[in-house]
């Protein structure tokens, strides 16, 4: 079916995908919107996958202010090469992301691959004990499917990739960096983060 330039255009604001992606996916969805959208999410994640072995050591350090000075976020975003790191949908992503982590006073890893499997066993932990309180007593089984569907909740509180983005709940983290890696062609990711707060507790 014939594709307006319009529609095009509408589904280009909406992802920031590349203007022949979002023909080729309402060509595919048969105009339909949303099915486009998640053809354009999931060429994300493949592409986002072929890229995670190439190097990115270019990008740019972000920093963020929020709540009257209360709250300060420092990130630092990596690309591949220094065009990308002067573009302007890569430095949005940075000042998007470091907003990200000062909403969210839990954020504390990147991603479910740099939480110690100390924190997760006193997580999973926390969980079994709270599971084995219900007045109907349940199989071990049943137990640890109910920690592990759990678990998904706390990884979604503290680590930064498994967060609904705050623009749009219904998209992780992770959905937004793997539209930009699908447009920009390079591997994007968070190396690392520091958030501070006035008057919270030092470690040490």
């Amino acid at each position: 079916m014939p594709i307006s330039a319009q529609e095009v255009k509408q589904l280009r604001e909406k992802t920031g995908a590349g203007l022949m992606d979002c023909k080729r996916a309402l060509q595919e969805a048969q105009g339909d919107e949303q099915k486009a959208m998640r053809l354009l999410r999931e060429r994300g994640i493949e592409i986002a996958g072929k890229k995670a072995g190439r190097e990115a050591n270019e990008g740019q350090i972000v920093s963020y202010i929020h709540a009257g000075g209360k709250v300060g976020v420092l990130l630092e975003l990596n690309c591949e090469t220094d065009f990308v790191a002067r573009n302007e949908a890569f430095q949005h992503l940075g000042r998007e992301l470091a907003m990200q982590i000062a909403a969210y006073a839990d954020t504390a890893y990147v991603s479910r691959e740099d939480v110690p499997e100390a924190d997760i066993e006193a997580e999973k932990d926390v969980l079994r004990a709270q599971a084995e309180k219900d007045p109907r007593p349940k199989p071990a089984h049943i137990i640890e499917k109910i920690v592990t569907g759990r678990l998904g909740k706390f990884y979604q509180r503290v680590c930064l990739m498994d967060q609904a983005y705050i623009r749009d709940d219904s998209r992780t983290v992770q959905d937004v960096v793997n539209d930009l890696i699908a447009k920009m062609g390079e591997r994007i990711l968070v190396r690392r983060f520091c958030r501070y707060q006035v008057g919270e507790e030092l470690e040490g």
